[in-house]
């Protein structure tokens, strides 16, 4: 196949390939009609994996060790190395807290993952149902067996001057502001 999991985050499950495999990409944006101008985010395993492929500096390092494994994603200017094989300008990356996605990174490297559900429906959580709709386009479907938070992550964009939330979850800009200020 295209080298597609399904897999349980700390938030929602997920729909992921290697953040580098551009057909394992493509088929997921056709499994769940998703407009290829919308971008998927990257879940690392580590501070380092970011580096690879994101810019940041000092702050975004601490907030990232308060805030990590977690339900926030990051947007970041792409690498100049991540830019030149993926054209993209920007990347959104986050760290989930759930051992088993934190080890499948590990072992197949950052994955482009996105919530597993139909583009602008709610994401579906039930793995017998995920197993069902998808198990079919997919190479795998991990069950789980954590308490999922079922509350999307926060996005926070850090390219521009001022933070910008693009979505809120759980983790709010107050929260943010406050680890900087320490």
């Amino acid at each position: 196949m295209n080298h597609i999991i399904i897999f349980p985050t700390d938030t929602v499950y997920g729909m992921g390939t290697p953040y580098l495999n551009k057909e394992g990409l493509k088929k997921i944006y056709e499994i769940k009609g998703r407009d290829f101008n919308k971008p998927i985010a990257v879940l690392v395993s580590n501070i380092d994996q970011v580096k690879q492929i994101g810019l940041m500096d000092e702050s975004i390092e601490i907030i990232l060790q308060n805030f990590w494994p977690g339900a926030l994603t990051i947007i970041l200017n792409s690498t100049p190395q991540y830019f030149e094989v993926s054209g993209e300008k920007t990347i959104g990356v986050r760290m989930p807290n759930h051992p088993l996605a934190l080890e499948l990174i590990e072992k197949l490297g950052p994955l482009k993952t996105t919530s597993v559900n139909q583009s602008n429906e709610a994401p579906l959580n039930d793995y017998e149902l995920i197993l069902k709709t998808y198990g079919h386009l997919v190479d795998k479907v991990y069950p789980n067996d954590l308490k999922l938070t079922e509350t999307s992550s926060t996005v926070i964009d850090f390219t521009k001057e001022e933070l910008i939330i693009i979505r809120q979850g759980d983790v709010t800009l107050k929260d943010i502001q406050n680890v900087l200020n320490k």
